[in-house]
């Protein structure tokens, strides 16, 4: 993850998601914008990702709910 970057994006890198926000990495509002920007690119509701480790890290663990 990236916050602070110049737009918000999604990129497959080999087995690796990455994602950049535009949000500051502030107040959790970078791990929000995350959460909501990968949900999008999934098609999934924001209510189906769950943030399971790395609130205060750029590297993420997010699980994702069963259909």
């Amino acid at each position: 993850m990236t916050p602070g970057a110049g737009r918000d994006e999604v990129t497959i890198a080999g087995c690796e998601v990455r994602l950049r926000v535009t949000a500051p990495p502030a107040d959790g509002a970078a791990n929000e914008a995350v959460m909501r920007l990968l949900a999008a690119a999934l098609v999934r509701p924001r209510r189906d990702l769950t943030l399971l480790r790395g609130a205060t890290t750029r590297v993420k663990l997010i699980a994702l709910a069963p259909d």
